[in-house]
């Protein structure tokens, strides 16, 4: 019988997706236990359309990231610091900070999470920096790090 899943089983399968399972397991089972439905036409055609609907969210999601590295790829963002002689500077630019300035500076809300940096800024000048915005769109900022 082939049924659709309602949850991720074990050994079995993920959710959202059909598979076939005995009659026996299907009726005294994964239908009590709300963990699954029969795969009929009405059913099926639900599935698709919910998985349209997701592949649809998730082309907009990617639009915006779109957009959002094409416009950092143009900002050069400006963050003063107190540093002593050599240009070292007092402490470091953290993932955070960055994040907080191009909020402030160009009201891009990017989640410090998704900032590559190995460790934070201890130089004055122009750093280049990732910042992950979706799966496969990455966008590049252009930190400059000077003296207050």
């Amino acid at each position: 019988m082939k049924v659709i899943l309602k949850a991720d089983i074990k050994g079995v399968g993920k959710k959202d997706e059909v598979i076939n399972s005995s009659d026996g397991y299907a009726r005294n089972f994964l239908f009590p236990k709300n963990l699954a439905v029969e795969a009929n036409n009405e059913n099926m055609s639900k599935l698709k359309a919910k998985q349209n609907s997701a592949k649809f969210q998730k082309d907009q999601e990617r639009e915006e990231a779109l957009k959002i590295a094409d416009k950092l790829s143009k900002i050069l963002l400006k963050i003063r610091v107190k540093s002593g002689e050599n240009g070292k500077i007092f402490g470091g630019v953290s993932a955070k900070e960055i994040a907080q300035e191009l909020e402030k500076e160009y009201k891009i809300k990017v989640d410090k999470k998704k900032i590559d940096l190995k460790e934070a800024i201890k130089t004055l000048g122009i750093h280049n920096i990732e910042i992950k915005l979706f799966e496969g769109v990455i966008g590049k900022l252009k930190v400059d790090v000077i003296s207050e």
